[in-house]
């Protein structure tokens, strides 16, 4: 994979990748963060996968989340709230197959699903979406 197929969506680093543990009797250089639903501490991962022309409208999540796009294409458009409800913050951002995206946590964007994509999500904490309008 080059150094282009990831893509830093936010030019924030993600907590995601915090917490990691060592584990008894393993490598050295072996740590891992396990899926923990419900728990402050852990990260839900799910393996998703979306029909060609399906999306997502403009929402937010809880913990800071990363897609990794195993097969397809999808856009992302981030937004900002002023008095007028919703405006686009930035250009419309695409992830192709093998990029990485990262998005943090109360950061309010859509996701839109160009060709049927499946992808890898992992998401800080347990999964929650909060509708934005």
């Amino acid at each position: 994979m080059s150094v282009e197929a990831t893509k830093e969506v936010t030019g924030d680093s993600s907590a995601v990748w915090d917490n990691h543990v060592s584990v008894p009797d393993t490598p050295a250089g072996f740590t891992v963060r396990t899926t923990c639903p419900g728990n402050a501490e852990g990260v839900e991962v799910m393996l998703e996968r979306w029909e060609a022309g399906s999306e997502e409208p403009p929402h937010s999540h809880p913990g800071d989340d990363m897609t990794v796009v195993v097969e397809g294409k999808m856009t992302i458009q981030f937004f900002n709230r002023s008095g007028d409800g919703l405006v686009p913050d930035g250009e419309q951002i695409t992830l192709n197959k093998g990029d990485t995206g990262y998005i943090r946590a109360g950061r309010i964007h859509d996701a839109k699903y160009v060709e049927t994509c499946k992808l890898v999500y992992v998401h800080d904490r347990a999964f929650g979406f909060v509708a934005e309008s």
